[in-house]
């Protein structure tokens, strides 16, 4: 698990575009890093619309949104579409941007073990350190948590 205070694991990954996003290239910015289990899920669902609904609070502060899951760039865009959603969502096909974060690993589901994603919320500050991590997230209250927070 990583610790607030030490530098976020970079990560190249495409976004919904087709887009190369490079976590340095990102320097000097505030960033919400939040990992979801899947597109257009009851949970994810919530939560992307709590960002998509406080996006100008998090703009008008500078503060970058990027939600990351193991969908395909495909999915992101139909997720994007559906739902309006005013930030960037980044293609893990491989898991290895939920790898360097430890958000990968065993998920119970009504009595049944498989891998996925845990939702779980990064912030990162504008040296690249990582400012708070929020391991239990309530995708409705989420958005509102994280303002206050940063």
């Amino acid at each position: 698990m990583l610790k607030e205070g030490i530098t976020a694991p970079n990560f190249t990954a495409k976004d919904e575009k087709g887009e190369t996003v490079r976590l340095k290239d990102l320097r000097g910015q505030k960033i919400v890093l939040y990992f979801y289990p899947k597109d257009d899920t009851p949970g994810c669902t919530k939560e992307a619309c709590s960002f998509r609904d406080a996006f100008s609070d998090f703009k008008k502060r500078g503060i970058r949104i990027l939600g990351v899951s193991l969908d395909s760039e495909a999915s992101h865009q139909k997720f994007t579409a559906k739902y309006n959603l005013p930030f960037t969502l980044l293609a893990d096909t491989d898991h290895s941007i939920a790898d360097a974060y430890g958000v990968y690993g065993e998920k119970k589901f009504m009595g049944r073990s498989y891998m996925g994603v845990k939702r779980m919320t990064f912030l990162i500050d504008e040296k690249g350190k990582i400012k708070k991590v929020f391991e239990k997230v309530k995708p409705e209250e989420h958005a509102r948590e994280i303002l206050e927070a940063f």
